[in-house]
C-alpha cells in the first residue's frame, strides 16, 4: 500500500509540473525579448537603466540594468531612485486637480487672482493655460541667459536657481511669448509656476502637498520632491554623461533645483503604485481626471503644433502636438495612449501608458544621457503588439 501511495503522490506532482510548464515556457521568450532590448545598450559596471512592464495592472517584467553611480558601483534595481525630471509634470498636474476638487482653485483662475503683484501679461493665462502649454510664458531658462549676459554668472550647479527666483524673473517681463491659448509651446515655466501654486493655495510646500494627498495615501514610501540640503533621495541614482569612451558624473546643473517641473526622485517599486492608481482612480474619481486626457485646442478651435524653431524642449518640430494635463496624449501606431518623457542633467526618463486593449505600461529610468529611454520602451510595445500576430 505505501509503495502504490508514493506512484500516486509521484504521479500527481509530475502532472502538476506539467501544468506550469506552459505558462512558464510561453511567458519566457517575452521576458527574453524584452531584455534583449536593454541588456545591449549597457553593461554591468556602467551607468544603466532601470524598466517596468505592466499588463492589465500586473507586472510582467521588472529589472535594473547597470550602477547608481561609479564610486561604489551599487547595481541598480527596482528600489533605485532617479530623478524623473519632466516626467514630473503629471504629479504636479495630479496636485493641482486635487485643489480643484478640493474647491480651493479653478481652472479658469489666472496668474494675478493667485500672485496679485503679476504683472498685466498675465491678466489672461489661466491655470488651464498652464497645465496645457497654451500659457505664453517667457521660458525662465532664457531669462536666465538674459540675466547672466548682463550681470555675469549669477546661478550654477552649486547655487542652483529656486522656484522663487523663476516666479521673480517671470514677473519682471512685460509680455509673453504668445497670447494665451493662441497657440502651443512647451513650458518648463509654467510647471514651476503651478508647483508655486499648489504651495501657496495649500500653504504647504509644493513637496509636502504632494507627500500627504499623492505619495503617502499611495504609500510611494520612497518617492521625494528632493531639495538639496532639505530632503534625501534614498538608494538615489547620480546622473552621467558620456565623454569619449567614458563616463562623468553630471548629476546637478543651475537648474536642478526647481520642483514643479522636473524635480521629482522616484523608483520602479512607487511608480507601480502610481500605475495602479492612474488605472483605478483612488485620488480623483474617473470623471475628475478627465481633463488630464483631454486634448488641448487652441482658441480658435485649432490642433497645435509644436514651433517650428528647434530647441531643446521641442522634440518634434512643426509635427502636430496633443496634450492633456501632464501628458501627451499622441496614439502610437493606432493604439491610444498617455505618455510623457523626462529631460534633465544626467537623466533621461519615459513612461508609455497604453489605454486599450492589454493596458500595456512601459517605464525606462536611465542615469546616463546618451541612452533614448523613448525608442526603447516603444521597441518592447512593439513586442506586445507581435506577440498577437
Amino acid at each position: 500500500m505505501k509503495l502504490k501511495l508514493i506512484i500516486v503522490i509521484v504521479a500527481l506532482l509530475t502532472l502538476g509540473t506539467a501544468a506550469e510548464t506552459p505558462a512558464q515556457s510561453s511567458e519566457a521568450p517575452t521576458a527574453k525579448k524584452i531584455d534583449a532590448v536593454f541588456s545591449r545598450v549597457t553593461s554591468s559596471d556602467a551607468p544603466g537603466l532601470a524598466v517596468l512592464v505592466r499588463k492589465n495592472g500586473s507586472t510582467v517584467f521588472e529589472r535594473g540594468y547597470g550602477v547608481r553611480e561609479l564610486r561604489t558601483k551599487a547595481k541598480i534595481d527596482a528600489h533605485t531612485n532617479f530623478r524623473l525630471a519632466s516626467f514630473t509634470k503629471q504629479f504636479t498636474a495630479m496636485a493641482i486637480m486635487l485643489l480643484v476638487h478640493d474647491g480651493k482653485l479653478r481652472y479658469d483662475e489666472t496668474l494675478p487672482e493667485i500672485f496679485p503683484d503679476f504683472p498685466a501679461y498675465g491678466k489672461t493665462i489661466s491655470i488651464h493655460n498652464m497645465l496645457n502649454h497654451t500659457s505664453g510664458l517667457p521660458d525662465y531658462e532664457d531669462l536666465m541667459d538674459a540675466a547672466e549676459k548682463s550681470k555675469g554668472t549669477i546661478w550654477t550647479a552649486e547655487k542652483q536657481i529656486q522656484d522663487a527666483e523663476v516666479l521673480e524673473l517671470l514677473k519682471k517681463e512685460t509680455n509673453g511669448k504668445f497670447a494665451p491659448g493662441t497657440s502651443w509651446s512647451y513650458s518648463n515655466s509654467g510647471y514651476v509656476v503651478l508647483g508655486l501654486i499648489v504651495a501657496k493655495v495649500s500653504g504647504n510646500t509644493y513637496g509636502e502637498f504632494l507627500q500627504t494627498r499623492i505619495f503617502a495615501p499611495l504609500k510611494m514610501n520612497h518617492t521625494v520632491a528632493f531639495q538639496k540640503g532639505k530632503n534625501e533621495a534614498v538608494n538615489r541614482a547620480f546622473g552621467h554623461s558620456k565623454e569619449g569612451d567614458a563616463f562623468k558624473e553630471t548629476d546637478q546643473s543651475a537648474t536642478s533645483a526647481t520642483l514643479g517641473d522636473g524635480g521629482i526622485y522616484s523608483n520602479l517599486e512607487d511608480l507601480t503604485k502610481w500605475d495602479d492608481a492612474l488605472r483605478n482612480h483612488p485620488l480623483l474619481s474617473e470623471k475628475e481626471f478627465q481633463p488630464a486626457l483631454t486634448p488641448v485646442k487652441l482658441a480658435d478651435g485649432s490642433k497645435p503644433h509644436w514651433p517650428k524653431e528647434p530647441n531643446d524642449d521641442n522634440l518634434h518640430p512643426g509635427k502636430p502636438v496633443v496634450y492633456g494635463f501632464g501628458w501627451f496624449l499622441d496614439p502610437y501606431q493606432g493604439r491610444q495612449r498617455m505618455w510623457h518623457t523626462g529631460t534633465t542633467m544626467g537623466f533621461r526618463t519615459v513612461i508609455e501608458r497604453f489605454t486599450d486593449g492589454d493596458g500595456l505600461t512601459v517605464i525606462t529610468l536611465c542615469n546616463r544621457t546618451d541612452l533614448e529611454p523613448e525608442k526603447l520602451a516603444l521597441q518592447v510595445a512593439d513586442i506586445f503588439v507581435s506577440t498577437k500576430n
